[in-house]
Formats: C-alpha cells, sequence, structure tokens
C-alpha cells in the first residue's frame, strides 16, 4: 500500500506537471490569437507526436517526451534578409549553418512579404504580452494552489481549545509521572481537556501561544484563566509551577493544545505565491553556486542543501515520500498542493530569465526592438528594420546545451542523492 501510494504521488506530479506546461502554452495561445496572430502548432511536450488534432488553422497535439511545450506563431522573425535567401546555406560553419536554418525554418511560417498575421509585425507591448503569458499563467496558478492549501484546507495551528491535561508536574528529564511528583497546576486549577481559553491574567487570548508566553511569565504567581466549558465562562485560578529551561525560570502549566486546521485570510494565497518568487529568484541568481555545491554533495555523498535545485524527477520523489507517509490524508494534499505552486514558482521566474530561448529572452528582443523605433522617431531617421534575433540562434543553442547540462545534473543528483522530507 506504501509503495502504491508512493507511485500515486509521482503520478500526481506528472499530471500536475502536464497542466502546469499546458496552461503556460495557453497563456501565450490566446493572447497570440487575440492579437491576430497565425498558430500553427499548439504542443505539449517534445519529440514524435503521439496525439494531434487540428482545429481551425491550429494543430492541437501531445508528443512523446512530457518536459515542456510550444507554440508555433507564424513570424516569430523578420523574413530572411534577401542575399541571404538567394544564396542558400550561409558560409561559416556550424553556427552560421544555424542561423539559416532558423531563418529557413522560419520563412516556412510566412505568406508573403504582406503577410501582416505574423508575431514579429505586432507592437512592442502586444509581443510582450504574449510572450509573458505563458509564466504569468503559471504565477496565477500558484496563487490558486497556495489559496487551497492555505485558505480551503487551512494551516494545523495549536488552538486554544485544551486537548490533554497533564496529571503531574514531573522531574527533570522525566517523561512520566512518579508517586512524589505533585500534580500538575492545570489540573489543581480544574482545568479539563475541551475547555477553550478565553483569557489569562486579564489578557485576551486568540492563539495558544499567546496564552502559553503569559503562563511562561507568571511562574509561582496565582492568575486568573477564563475559560469557555460547554458555553459557559469560568474563571479559574492557576498558579504555573517554576521550571528551568536553559537556563531561565519558566512557568508550567501542564496543558496540550488541540491542534486544528485553521483556515487562512484569502489573500494567504498571493502572499505565499510572491514570497516564493523572491525565495526562487534568489536561488536562480545563486545558481552557479548551488549547482556546484549538488554536485559536491553527490559526489562525496554529504549532506545535501534543502534548497539546492530540483529535477523533475526530485520533485517526484518529495510527491511520493508526501503521499506514502502516515501523516493525515488532508496534510498530503495540503503538501502537494504547495509543491504543486512551489514548481509553479519556479516556472514562473525561470521563464523570465533574459535568455532566449526563454520567455524572457523573447521579451528583451521585443523591448530592443522598441528602443531602436524610439530612437529613430526622436531623431527622426527612417524607421529601423525589426530585429532579427535569428542572429541570436548561437547563443540560444549554448543555452540550450547549458540547460540539458543542468537538467542531467540535478536528475542524476536527484536519484543518487536525493532531498527527502525526512533527511538522511
Amino acid at each position: 500500500m506504501t509503495a502504491l501510494a508512493f507511485v500515486i504521488g509521482i503520478v500526481l506530479v506528472l499530471v500536475g506537471l502536464a497542466v502546469s506546461i499546458a496552461l503556460h502554452e495557453i497563456g501565450h495561445l490566446l493572447p497570440a490569437k487575440l492579437f491576430g496572430v497565425r498558430v500553427g502548432q499548439y504542443m505539449i511536450g517534445f519529440g514524435p507526436t503521439l496525439f494531434s488534432r487540428r482545429k481551425g488553422e491550429t494543430e492541437y497535439g501531445i508528443k512523446a517526451i512530457p518536459l515542456g511545450g510550444y507554440i508555433s506563431m507564424a513570424g516569430m522573425y523578420p523574413p530572411s534578409p534577401r542575399d541571404a535567401a538567394r544564396g542558400g546555406r550561409a558560409g561559416g560553419g556550424f553556427f552560421a549553418t544555424m542561423v539559416q536554418d532558423a531563418r529557413a525554418a522560419n520563412d516556412e511560417t510566412l505568406d508573403g512579404d504582406g503577410d501582416t498575421r505574423v508575431f514579429y509585425r505586432l507592437p512592442v507591448y502586444k509581443r510582450v504580452i504574449v510572450m509573458l503569458g505563458g509564466p504569468v499563467m503559471n504565477l496565477l496558478l500558484a496563487i490558486v494552489l497556495f489559496a487551497i492549501a492555505f485558505s480551503g484546507i487551512g494551516v494545523q495551528t495549536a488552538t486554544t481549545t485544551i486537548a490533554q491535561v497533564s496529571a503531574c508536574v514531573p522531574a527533570a528529564g522525566a517523561t512520566s509521572c512518579a508517586a512524589a511528583d505533585p500534580a500538575s497546576p492545570a489540573r489543581t486549577a480544574g482545568v479539563r481537556p475541551g475547555d477553550r481559553i478565553v483569557s489569562v491574567d486579564g489578557t485576551a487570548t486568540s492563539t495558544f501561544g499567546e496564552a502559553s508566553a503569559v503562563i511562561q511569565r507568571s511562574a509561582g504567581r496565582s492568575i486568573p484563566v477564563v475559560v469557555d466549558r460547554d458555553g459557559h465562562a469560568l474563571t479559574l485560578q492557576l498558579t504555573p509551577a517554576a521550571r528551568t529551561v536553559d537556563g531561565a525560570e519558566v512557568g508550567f502549566a501542564g496543558i496540550t493544545s488541540r491542534v486544528d486546521y485553521v483556515r487562512q485570510p484569502l489573500w494567504s494565497g498571493p502572499v505565499a505565491a510572491f514570497q516564493n518568487v523572491g525565495a526562487v529568484a534568489e536561488i536562480i541568481v545563486q545558481l552557479p553556486q548551488k549547482l556546484y555545491g549538488v554536485v559536491q554533495s553527490t559526489v562525496t555523498g554529504g549532506q545535501r542543501d534543502p534548497n539546492s535545485p530540483l529535477s523533475p524527477v526530485g520533485v517526484g520523489v518529495l510527491a511520493g515520500e508526501a503521499a506514502s507517509s502516515a501523516a493525515p490524508v488532508l496534510d498530503r494534499v495540503a503538501f502537494l498542493l504547495v509543491l504543486l505552486g512551489s514548481l509553479n514558482v519556479s516556472l514562473f521566474v525561470f521563464n523570465l530569465v533574459p535568455l532566449l530561448p526563454l520567455d524572457g529572452g523573447h521579451v528583451v528582443v521585443a523591448l530592443w526592438d522598441g528602443v531602436k523605433r524610439a530612437w529613430s522617431r526622436i531623431f527622426r531617421r527612417p524607421p529601423p528594420k525589426p530585429v532579427d534575433a535569428t542572429r541570436l540562434v548561437p547563443v540560444t543553442f549554448v543555452v540550450v546545451v547549458l540547460l540539458i547540462a543542468m537538467g542531467a545534473v540535478l536528475i542524476l543528483a536527484d536519484v543518487i542523492n536525493p532531498i527527502t522530507l525526512l533527511g538522511r
């Protein structure tokens, strides 16, 4: 049963990842179609096509390798220069050939020089909206997932309702009562399980932490405790016993709170999402250092930094552990929701990195085109040619190679030296 739950956890995360990718691409697709761009394909995954269906001018499908997705928009880049088109394959070696191949593939999406339904002809702000649509969709999904976890299910919180009353004040280091141990202050005061603490020493308490703070600073002093018992307010006199903790004297009552799911305000979802954005951005800024730490811990077998980046394999391991744990079902569901929310935040932040082929790279190209056009208008010069991003194909190639290498390192680390819920 545990093994089955582990597999179910992994499957749920894979499905969640697929949905996240699908919504990311929809975030690009919808504004592109809204702005009139011709979209040839909407695909989830890479490699051979497993299933596809054409609706209108767009082919929708699923490919064999579910590690990403894309939409194919007409005219992502301007047409090839006429001299390049006449000259066939560009000379100059591997990268020049790559540039020419990229231009040829882009030209195939164009419907003549007068084609207006192309991406590169859109105003700058529309191009930015199209490219940011995917990451923003991931951020919105993360907010929804966090909101369900925190505001729908709630956060386990120690409430002011009493779960247990200790029978005694145990001796230092003891875990059970001996015959000579005095009765606990709470039992002597008449506190019962099920009582809800209303106030302690005249201070209204809404959390168990607030009640504990007053009790701890009242060692040896009789204080009034107001409790709600079956709808009736009772005032009890409690004299906390003095105990030494870390060299300081604190009051001890001998009560344990009931832990319940407490639903958080609706804004908790957005707050959690943006807090995760900051955390993920910090990891990306420190990515070379983090990757070095991952490699080092994997090679030496040392403790891996719990804040190091994960591959989908590592996320699956965490999901499997959570699903197969002995925690209450709601705890496991909440953890999986938060895990998927964090995954979507990672997709949001990572895609904003200003490098092609990531969405942030396309945004930078669009903004640079806008800067050039604004510069020409200011100085009354002829409109410049659209920015030809195919010239950056060699840079894109290097980035892709680095991403593949990083993915391979993380997958290997997540298999050999995974981050687990229980540590190592």
